[in-house]
């Protein structure tokens, strides 16, 4: 088993309600969606690089 399963194995429904509401209250709704654009922008420039990463490799193994 990987670790990621065995964290999420303990952690049950309510237990993410509960970070959901913490996270609210730390954060307010009005800065949430803010935190959530950045977060998604973060990961769409992550995937980007890696895929970018992943094509020049090939080109390197295509000129061998």
């Amino acid at each position: 088993m990987n670790a990621l399963h065995i964290f999420l194995g303990m952690v049950g429904p309510w237990q993410w309600i509960i970070i959901g509401l913490a996270i609210l209250l730390l954060f307010g709704g009005k800065k949430l969606p803010e935190l959530m654009k950045g977060l998604g922008g973060g990961i769409k420039e992550f995937k980007k690089a890696t895929k970018d990463e992943d094509d020049e490799d090939k080109k390197v193994e295509e000129k061998k």
